[in-house]
C-alpha cells in the first residue's frame, strides 16, 4: 500500500464540498445559524431590563407627586404608560400584564413629607418573574433622597438623617422571589415543543426515506386524514408529557396551582396541536432526518431566548419583543404562568388563547398545502 496521495484526498474533498452544494439547506443552517445567534445574544438579550411598563395611580395631585413620577422616570427603569383611576383598575392592569409595576401615591403624600410624617409611596411589582424586576426593585432604594431634591427647600427640608418618604414594596404572585415558580411551568412550553415538534417531523420524515409513505399515498386517504390519523397518537404524549410535569412541579417544587384549570386545559390542547402542526409542517420540507433535525433546533432556539422563558420578555427592544410574539411558545406561557401564578380563567388568557388557536389554523392550512404539492 502506498503513502498519502494528496490527488485521493483531493478526490474526496471534491466529493464531499459537491455534496454539501446539494444539500443546501444544511448550508444555509450552516451559515446562518452563527448569524442568528449573534444577533440575538447581542441585542435581544438583557438581564437588566430597563424601561418597564409602569401603571400610576396618584391620589395627590401636587408639584411633589410629580417630582416623585418624573424621577422614576429618569431612573431609566420605569416608563410610565397608563394612570389609573381607582385602585381596581391599577389592580387589573397588572394582573393583566399591561404594566410591571403599579406606582401609589397617596392623597396625604405631600402634608406628610412636609410634616415629616412618615411619607409612603406604594410600588407594586409583577415578581412572577424575579429577573425582571430585580434590578428596577433595586433601583428604588435611591428614589426618596432623589426625588424632592429641589423641591424641599427652607422649613420643608427633611432632617439630615431621615429620608421624606418611605418605598414600600409589594411583590406580587411570587412575594419570595422563587426562581422555580418562573422556570418550572415555563418549562412545560419548552419540553413540549423539543418533543412534540421534532417527534412529528422525524417520523414523518422517516416514513419518505423508508418508502413507507409511498404505500400510504397508493391509498384513498386523505391529505387532512393523513395529518389526523398521525399525530393523534402524538397528542395523548403531549397530555401525559402535561400530567407529568404539573404533578412533579407541584410535588417537588410547590408551585402554586391558581385554579383555571378551563384556560389552562385550553391552551395545552390549542399549543400541542400548533407544535405538532408545525413538525408536519416541517417534515414537509426537509428532505432527511438529519434535515428534520437541524429545522427542529432552528425553531427551538428563538422560542426559548425569545417567548420570556429564559430571559425577560420586557427587556427585549420593541423589534425582539415583536418577533417574540410571533412564536407560539410565548403565548402558551402567558396562559401557564398567569393560570398558576396569578390564578387567570378564561376572561383574561382569552388573547393568548386566540393567538394559539390562530397560530394553529395557519401552521395546519400551511402544512396542508405543502402536503398537496409533495403529492402532485
Amino acid at each position: 500500500m502506498t503513502g498519502v496521495s494528496l490527488t485521493r484526498i483531493w478526490a474526496v474533498l471534491d466529493k464531499e464540498f459537491i455534496q454539501l452544494r446539494r444539500d443546501r439547506l444544511t448550508y444555509a443552517m450552516i451559515l446562518i445559524m452563527p448569524i442568528v445567534q449573534l444577533l440575538l445574544f447581542g441585542y435581544a438579550i438583557n438581564n437588566d431590563p430597563r424601561h418597564l411598563p409602569t401603571a400610576v395611580l396618584v391620589q395627590d395631585d401636587s408639584a411633589f407627586a410629580r417630582s416623585t413620577l418624573a424621577a422614576l422616570k429618569v431612573s431609566g427603569y420605569f416608563d410610565i404608560v397608563g394612570q389609573a383611576r381607582t385602585p381596581a383598575e391599577l389592580d387589573r392592569m397588572v394582573a393583566m400584564g399591561e404594566a410591571q409595576f403599579a406606582v401609589t401615591i397617596p392623597a396625604d403624600f405631600t402634608r406628610r413629607v412636609v410634616r415629616g410624617d412618615g411619607a409612603q409611596i406604594l410600588v407594586e411589582a409583577d415578581a412572577s418573574d424575579p429577573a425582571a424586576t430585580s434590578g428596577a426593585v433595586a433601583a428604588l432604594t435611591g428614589l426618596p433622597a432623589a426625588a424632592l431634591r429641589r423641591d424641599l427647600v427652607g422649613a420643608a427640608v427633611s432632617p439630615p438623617a431621615t429620608t421624606p418618604f418611605e418605598v414600600v414594596v409589594h411583590r406580587r404572585y411570587n412575594p419570595e422571589a422563587v426562581t422555580a415558580y418562573n422556570i418550572v411551568p415555563g418549562l412545560l412550553g419548552v419540553i413540549l415543543s423539543m418533543t412534540l415538534v421534532m417527534m412529528t417531523a422525524l417520523g414523518v420524515t422517516r416514513e419518505y426515506e423508508r418508502g413507507t409513505m409511498e404505500s400510504l399515498l397508493a391509498t384513498p386517504v386523505r391529505p387532512i386524514e393523513v395529518m389526523i390519523g398521525k399525530l393523534a397518537p402524538y397528542v395523548v404524549v403531549g397530555l401525559l408529557q402535561t400530567a407529568v410535569i404539573l404533578t412533579l412541579a407541584r410535588a417537588l417544587f410547590d408551585v402554586p396551582m391558581g385554579g383555571g384549570w378551563l384556560a389552562l386545559g385550553l391552551g395545552v390542547v390549542l399549543f400541542i396541536a400548533g407544535s405538532l402542526a408545525l413538525g408536519f409542517l416541517i417534515s414537509t420540507a426537509a428532505r432527511s432526518q438529519l434535515q428534520a433535525m437541524q429545522m427542529s433546533f432552528f425553531y427551538m432556539m428563538p422560542s426559548i431566548l425569545l417567548s420570556g422563558f429564559m430571559f425577560p420578555f420586557k427587556g427585549m427592544p420593541n423589534w425582539a419583543q415583536a418577533l417574540g410574539t410571533v412564536i407560539p411558545v410565548t403565548h402558551f406561557l402567558r396562559v401557564v404562568r398567569g393560570v398558576m401564578l396569578k390564578g387567570h380563567g378564561v376572561g383574561e388568557t382569552w388573547p393568548s388563547l386566540c393567538a394559539l388557536a390562530l397560530f394553529v389554523a395557519a401552521v395546519a392550512a400551511l402544512a396542508m398545502a405543502r402536503y398537496r404539492t409533495t403529492l402532485d
